[in-house]
């Protein structure tokens, strides 16, 4: 497959050859990773190949997290009574089961303090998403939120199915357009249709919800990708297996030297560099939510990438699984 002309043959896969239900055939090749033109940590761009494989046509769902749960009685981290040996020095009144959910003010604020619109909330998790009181009753086909990496993980192994790299999730997202800056070209809005859950307005206190929805949507509410996926942009992060690196390797000086299936940085990396006090390693996070504005966080592109601790559930963070071709 050559970088001019991708193949695409994986969207027209037969269904009835699909491992588990709900699940597209990516044909793999090789493709353009990241971008030079966006945010540092998503540079350089570099040719990377990957080899077939399945995914799922949309993030995993509240019904289809409910089963897990009832198959098996997980109880997600959001869930639990945090360990006060893993958080020295935190305060005790802290250390209470809980997550970050998305609390908007309805004024302007400094951009720079994310703290100014994410609150830890007790009670919060996939249940309960915004806190004591909340439900996801009628939020069936919504994104499972909530879900911090161990719970994606458990997840995943539990469907017989793995999580994705960032190399195999960002090759899907672009659906054959290597180079794009979008999963369906290179406009955000063609002829004025909104194409994914992002945010419209100023963020963090002004959505005029144009596309249609405030907090999450229904999994397949927007068109899906070339290779027949839903949701690889916008709506929830997903997360990947990947490590954080703080930005990508450069390219192999020569075609023979193009990285083939890369598992990304390593464990001893991934800390976060301007809290070394905190020792969570970091999992990359891909897609973008519907939290991702122009005036903020322009990160509803196949390249762009977040770091996430892996302790680290929130109201707009999700998942969805691969299963690989075996030779």
């Amino acid at each position: 497959m050559s970088l001019a002309e991708p193949d695409t043959t994986g969207a027209a896969a037969s269904r009835d050859d699909a491992p588990a239900p709900n699940m597209v055939l990516i044909p793999g090749g090789t493709f353009r990773m990241g971008s030079d033109r966006h945010y540092p940590e998503e540079a350089p761009v570099h040719r990377v190949t990957v080899d077939g494989f399945w995914i799922d046509r949309t993030p995993v769902t509240n019904r289809e997290f409910r089963r897990f749960v009832g198959a098996t009685g997980h109880v997600t981290v959001a869930e639990r009574t945090p360990d006060p040996r893993d958080y020295p020095g935190a305060r005790p009144e802290m250390l209470k089961a809980g997550s970050l959910v998305f609390s908007p003010p309805d004024y302007p604020v400094n951009l720079k303090d994310w703290s100014q619109w994410w609150s830890f909330t007790f009670g919060a998790n996939g249940r309960r998403p915004y806190g004591r009181g909340s439900s996801i009753k009628s939020l069936d086909d919504h994104p499972v939120v909530h879900v911090a990496y161990a719970d994606a993980e458990a997840y995943a192994a539990w469907a017989g199915k793995d999580l994705p790299t960032e190399a195999e999730w960002e090759f899907a997202a672009r659906g054959g357009l290597d180079g794009a800056e979008f999963a369906w070209g290179d406009e955000f809005t063609p002829d004025g249709r909104h194409m994914a859950n992002t945010w419209q307005g100023a963020f963090p206190f002004q959505n005029t919800k144009l596309d249609g929805f405030e907090r999450t949507s229904p999994v397949t509410a927007f068109p899906p990708n070339a290779y027949g996926l839903h949701d690889m942009i916008g709506n929830v992060w997903e997360w990947t297996s990947d490590w954080y690196a703080p930005k990508h390797p450069a390219d192999a000086p020569k075609a023979c030297c193009i990285p083939e299936n890369p598992r990304g940085g390593r464990e001893a990396d991934s800390y976060d560099p301007c809290q070394p006090e905190i020792r969570i390693p970091r999992r990359v996070l891909k897609g973008g939510s519907h939290l991702c504005a122009p005036s903020y966080c322009r990160r509803y592109r196949p390249a762009a990438r977040h770091a996430q601790p892996v302790d680290t559930s929130t109201s707009h963070v999700g998942f969805r699984c691969v299963v690989r071709r075996r030779p």
